[in-house]
């Protein structure tokens, strides 16, 4: 059920038209809440966001969130297993490339949110750092070592 009054930035099949490759749709509590963390943690550009969805943008890669209760009494195949989250997004780490860590980290805390592995430089090549976002999703942000 959409809560949102807006006008969509685009109509929804033509959005859904210009995707390609992999997409990825994250289904979260409280839009606005992950939009202030998409822009103020990680800095992503805000593409749309209204009370049912987001649509973000970093470098070539665009993505998008849902709130939940968008699919609920929708007849979609995710409502039932909306309804029975307990935990989100095991197993699964979001990177955001190019995102400096440690401002990525120093915003996370003002914020309050779990950092779980501080910045740091790793032997791959990268500086990265753990964030989990308030509904639990883990975003870490990179930077390649100069």
């Amino acid at each position: 059920m959409k809560k949102s009054t807006r006008e969509p930035w685009m109509p929804a099949d033509e959005y859904a038209h210009s995707l390609a490759g992999l997409s990825v749709n994250l289904l979260v509590t409280d839009v606005d809440a992950h939009t202030a963390f998409a822009r103020d943690v990680l800095g992503l550009e805000i593409v749309h966001a209204d009370a049912d969805i987001a649509v973000y943008r970093r470098g070539g890669s665009q993505w998008m969130v849902h709130a939940d209760h968008t699919y609920l009494d929708t007849g979609n195949p995710m409502a039932g297993v909306v309804g029975r989250l307990t935990e989100r997004a095991g197993g699964v780490e979001l990177r955001v490339h190019h995102c400096d860590p440690d401002a990525a980290e120093a915003s996370a805390r003002r914020a309050g949110l779990e950092v779980l592995a501080p910045s740091q430089d790793k032997p791959h090549g990268l500086r990265e750092v753990y964030l989990r976002d308030g509904d639990g999703y883990i975003w870490v942000a990179d930077v390649p070592i100069r």
